[in-house]
């Protein structure tokens, strides 16, 4: 691929002293920043349709976090991490147009991550029809993504201008309190862990990302894990398991900034689960994992970064009817909201898309660290096939960048179940993706795959 160095405009130059002089051939240039992005006024919680209230208060803060990483040829890449459910299309065409301006970054450079917290805030157009939101708290919502929009660019803005010479090193630990959600009965689950009859497949990785000082000192641990942020549902803003494991690293490790991002756990939940201590328990088993790798050797990776990016197009099965909509219409909750929106909309004139645009991404850190991220509530399937193709050290990344649904694999479309629809979730105009869609998306990876070679 053309390798450039990006031209910073004024909005970013008023922070880049950190551009001068040349370049450390032997080392990565790295910068990092984080901002508090916990709401100041009460407003509704994503991820689950069932709240009827908005928030009560705060559990921990939620921050998001940025890895800014530039190699000895001066290529630039930018990791984002955020304590959020994800980042609707409308945000992140708001976020991508806002740093390709004020920043140089265009999409390929960018990795917009959510740990996929359900004790966030809700987004606004994110869901459109699961949450039972007054004009008011639809306000508040827009006040509140607004805000979050800009502090995200200034944060991105800030790490960028803060880039000093750092190594770079990758490792793996694991960890096991995840559970497939769709093979084993949630009640069941303390006497199925006993008995060791948990059933997969299941993904318990936990990809490390090292920066360090020349002189060895942390400066920042990037870090993933497969599995929904569901242990907590009630109605104070934390970052669920992600969140306390975030803390728990830092704590081992003063000064340090800890960023995770999620895996491909669209599947995969934290059995038991329900309660604040259960959500500490399992950071803290992820933060364990983190430290063991951290206290290893790792490898090196070396100053090169490859980027690659492209959207490609899921088409859909087929839409419903008039007569579907008009049954479902009935219901008062999200289905019924979904039906009467689409209904609304049938009756202004308007045809349903017949198909929902997918970002996917592939970097290639040093020789052949690869980090595959890819949009949706991606299920397990997709990281156990890229780590056959690729590796075993190969790093998938779910929810990343924009989440327009669930990306179930072929075996899951196949089975049905929640996962491979939900459409009615995401306000999508459908009951299914076409067949098919694991051969597109495996084959829009292997394309960027080859581009970052």
């Amino acid at each position: 691929m053309t390798r450039r160095t990006f031209a910073l405009p004024a909005f970013c130059l008023a922070f880049a002293s950190c551009l001068a002089g040349p370049l450390n051939a032997a080392a990565w240039k790295v910068g990092t920043a984080e901002a508090k992005i916990t709401p100041t006024k009460s407003i509704w919680l994503a991820g689950y349709g069932s709240r009827d209230h908005p928030s009560e208060g705060t559990r921990h803060d939620l921050w998001v976090k940025v890895l800014a990483l530039e190699d000895a040829d001066g290529q630039v890449g930018v990791v984002v991490t955020s304590d959020l459910l994800g980042f609707p299309p409308n945000v992140y065409d708001d976020l991508a147009a806002a740093l390709e301006k004020q920043c140089g970054l265009d999409r390929a450079h960018v990795m917009l991550t959510t740990s996929h917290t359900h004790t966030g805030p809700v987004l606004h157009v994110a869901l459109p029809d699961i949450y039972p939101l007054d004009d008011q708290q639809k306000q508040l919502i827009k006040e509140y993504t607004d805000e979050l929009e800009k502090t995200i660019v200034a944060t991105v803005a800030r790490a960028m201008a803060e880039r000093t010479p750092a190594t770079l090193s990758a490792g793996q630990g694991k960890t096991t309190y995840a559970v497939n959600r769709r093979n084993n009965p949630e009640a069941k689950v303390p006497e199925l862990r006993e008995k060791g009859q948990i059933k997969g497949p299941s993904d318990y990785d936990v990809p490390v990302l090292a920066v360090r000082t020349p002189e060895g000192k942390l400066r920042a641990a990037v870090f993933g894990y497969a599995c929904h942020a569901t242990t907590l549902s009630d109605y104070e803003w934390c970052g669920d398991h992600p969140g306390f494991a975030q803390l728990a690293v830092q704590k081992s490790h003063p000064g340090a900034q800890a960023m995770f991002f999620q895996g491909c756990g669209a599947d995969q939940n934290p059995i038991p689960r329900r309660s604040p201590e259960l959500a500490e328990k399992y950071g803290n088993m992820l933060a364990t994992a983190v430290d063991e790798v951290l206290q290893k050797p790792m490898r090196a990776v070396e100053p090169r970064l490859r980027t690659g990016f492209e959207f490609i197009m899921l088409p859909y099965g087929k839409t419903p009817t008039q007569e579907e909509l008009a049954k479902l219409a009935e219901k008062s909750d999200y289905e019924g909201r979904w039906a009467k929106r689409l209904l609304g909309e049938l009756a202004a004139g308007k045809k349903f898309a017949t198909e929902s645009r997918y970002p996917v991404q592939v970097w290639r850190l040093g020789e052949d660290q690869l980090w595959i991220a890819l949009g949706g509530e991606v299920v397990v399937d997709y990281a156990l096939k890229f780590k056959k193709m690729f590796g075993p050290t190969t790093w998938i990344a779910g929810y990343t960048n924009e989440v327009p649904a669930y990306i179930p694999s072929d075996r899951v479309w196949k089975e049905r179940g929640y996962e491979a629809g939900a459409f009615s979730v995401y306000g999508l105009p459908t009951d299914a993706w076409a067949p098919g869609i694991e051969t597109r998306v495996t084959d829009a990876v292997g394309r960027l795959v080859e581009k970052t070679k």
